[in-house]
């Protein structure tokens, strides 16, 4: 039974969409001025949102990628949010954005340090380079995600698509440091 409860901050939920038709990002621009578009530089437009606080890129292609939610719910409401602006603002979108999320970024404290040198020994898919990175890399196989350890007990777990599967992957990397003596706690 693990000493301490991981305590798991959910940091950026990014959203990819499509709202299958062509779109004609200079009218956005003309009709929304606080939108931010400069096709020499970059392809996309920058529609932010304060509630919820994102950025979503929009492509004349009809795709967007939504930025900055702190969870799965709101990434769905900002992109929904985005497509209702601009249809009150006469901009045609045919059908409702079909929404996928790509990757969830959290951030995590186990609540006790990590002794990393035994843990890159221990953990089978790591890699732990202290001259280059001063984090140990370790690659989950179910779920599917990438968690980066510190040797303070902070974690960065990337690469989940649902929060779920964040909330998994911090157990079960959590036990498995428990398991193999890897925690170290201050009595």
């Amino acid at each position: 039974m693990p000493q301490t409860k991981p305590i798991v901050s959910v940091e950026n939920v990014v959203a990819s969409a499509s709202v299958d038709q062509k779109i004609d990002l200079i009218e956005i621009t003309e009709k929304f001025p606080d939108t931010e578009y400069h096709p020499e530089q970059f392809p996309g437009l920058v529609f932010r949102l304060t509630n919820p606080r994102t950025a979503t890129l929009i492509f004349r292609t009809g795709k967007m990628v939504c930025t900055g939610a702190k969870s799965e719910e709101m990434a769905i409401k900002a992109v929904n949010t985005v497509v209702q602006k601009l249809r009150k603002g006469k901009i045609k979108i045919k059908k409702d954005a079909v929404i996928t999320v790509q990757n969830i970024v959290a951030a995590i404290n186990l609540g006790g340090k990590i002794h990393l040198e035994k843990a890159a020994r221990t953990l089978p898919r790591s890699m732990y380079e202290p001259e280059q990175f001063p984090g140990l890399i370790h690659r989950m196989l179910d779920p599917k995600t990438v968690i980066l350890l510190f040797a303070s007990g902070k974690l960065v777990c990337t690469g989940a698509k649902k929060e779920s599967d964040v909330y998994r992957s911090v157990h079960n990397l959590h036990a498995l440091l428990e398991e193999k003596t890897l925690m170290i706690y201050d009595q």
